[in-house]
């Protein structure tokens, strides 16, 4: 009877295997193909643009033949790195809170709360930006559309993401470790700095260039609430377009140079996402070395 059952164990093991291989080969070939794709329509983009002329032209504009994307990726960096600063350290207190000071009941309400932010659509919070927020800002500093509005949806947006992913880095630590802590009488606080972050940093980590991703590669609710401008934004408030948002404006009727370009921004964007995973991927490695060393 219990080889019976164990072979059945067994062949359902060999069954979600497969499935699971079979769904990360097509996750693999759809990205080659996508590589290929932007690959092929940019292959004679340097004989007929010129590599330079994205660095050192002097704005972006494809009637005068102009195509540079400084611009608009420094507005793409610096409302992902603004939001990123904020989410983070707020995901991270969100994370402790529910880990160590809230109630069973209260930790409930408030993950299935956070569960139900990370699934709003991204155009639901470029609504709201565009119709709460920007407003609320132009009282201030006019015209309320720019670099603080993005970075503030952004912000929102990500949140839920990066506090879900801590609390789960906490959760994954060993209840051997965190009880070993507390068993030597100190206080929450010094739980938090010498078992709890130590432990999570990979995941804390993995969170951060998640969350990196995700900021960078949105669109539309950063096109509703960014102003559009193409420039290098002087203050927090100044209009500004993203790369996201300068592809969703115009690949709709660019054409010749013009949509050659806009193709090299989707491979700096994939270009960027890359650097991202090869730093989790070395510093998953590094941490799993030494973690075996120290054993």
């Amino acid at each position: 009877m219990l080889k019976i059952k164990d072979s059945s164990l067994l062949q359902t093991d060999n069954f979600v295997s497969s499935i699971l291989k079979i769904a990360a080969s097509v996750s693999a070939v759809i990205v080659i193909l996508i590589l290929g794709f932007l690959i092929r329509e940019t292959a004679d983009v340097p004989s007929r643009i010129g590599i330079t002329s994205f660095f050192f032209d002097k704005t972006w504009n494809p009637t005068e033949s102009q195509f540079n994307l400084i611009p608009m990726l420094a507005g793409s960096l610096l409302s992902t790195l603004g939001a990123v600063m904020l989410a983070i350290p707020t995901g991270v207190v969100c994370a402790v809170f529910l880990h160590l000071y809230a109630n069973d009941p209260l930790r409930f309400i408030l993950r299935r709360t956070l569960e139900i932010l990370g699934g709003i659509p991204s155009v639901v919070y470029g609504f709201w930006g565009l119709v709460v927020l920007v407003p609320m800002i132009n009282m201030w500093y006019p015209p309320g559309a720019g670099l603080s509005a993005a970075v503030s949806v952004l912000t929102i947006m990500i949140l839920p993401t990066a506090s879900l992913m801590i609390d789960a880095a906490f959760q994954a630590i060993p209840r051997q470790a965190v009880a070993g802590v507390r068993a030597l009488g100190l206080e929450r606080w010094e739980i938090l700095t010498l078992c709890l972050i130590p432990q999570a940093r990979l995941g804390i980590l993995t969170a951060t260039l998640l969350s990196v991703g995700r900021a960078i590669g949105e669109t539309m609710a950063v096109l509703m609430v960014c102003g559009n401008i193409v420039q290098f934004p002087s203050s927090i408030f100044d209009p500004i377009r993203t790369l996201t948002a300068n592809i969703a404006l115009e690949l709709g009727y660019a054409e010749g140079n013009h949509r050659s370009a806009l193709y090299v921004s989707g491979i700096l964007l994939l270009f960027i996402i890359a650097v991202l995973i090869v730093v989790i991927s070395i510093y998953e490695r590094q941490h799993q070395r030494a973690k075996y060393d120290s054993k």
